[in-house]
């Protein structure tokens, strides 16, 4: 049983944060992004892990794989991403399961309005104070999605057989957040 709850509202830090991705292309590279525009709400005790809540609100037109033309591709294409109904990728933790430096991080994922339970695995990094007297604590998560099951549908196949993209796209993503004294 958790005891001493200090629940405090904490500040992701952008800079030293990252909600980044990877997916198979022609099934023989990896294309590897990120999005630079998100927002996140974290609520909990990060001396106690378990305790941590997360509302995050990723702007999918922020997408950066290092590709102006695939970028613009992906911002305007409804199959691929691109829906302008839905500004927002959002993710919402249900349960967070710590062991030891564990994590297991259960949550609803949204994309194009279709919500999924997703389960995110990973390291929690710790606690500290920094040296200008914030609190601060890390976290590193993976986890995989099957793009069909939110409507992201595009594909084409390849004469020689397999598609272009995978199925399965693969979640990256480092959190430092803080809190000020």
């Amino acid at each position: 049983m958790v005891q001493n709850i200090v629940e405090k509202e904490w500040t992701v830090d952008t800079v030293h944060s990252n909600i980044g991705f990877s997916i198979r292309h022609m099934m023989i590279s990896t294309v590897r992004g990120k999005f630079k525009s998100y927002t996140a709400k974290i609520i909990g005790d990060a001396t106690h892990p378990e305790t941590l809540k997360a509302e995050v609100n990723v702007d999918w037109k922020s997408i950066d794989t290092d590709n102006d033309m695939r970028d613009n591709d992906l911002r305007t294409d409804k199959t691929l991403l691109g829906d302008d109904k839905f500004p927002f990728i959002s993710f919402k933790t249900e349960k967070v399961e710590v062991s030891g430096e564990n994590l297991k991080v259960s949550g609803m994922l949204g994309i194009h309005g279709i919500q999924k339970r997703i389960e995110l695995t990973g390291e929690y990094g710790g606690k500290i104070i920094d040296p200008y007297g914030n609190e601060r604590f890390g976290l590193s998560m993976k986890g995989q999605i099957n793009r069909k099951e939110f409507g992201l549908k595009w594909n084409k196949l390849m004469e020689g057989g397999g598609a272009v993209l995978s199925d399965i796209v693969n979640l990256d993503i480092s959190l430092e957040a803080f809190s000020k004294p």
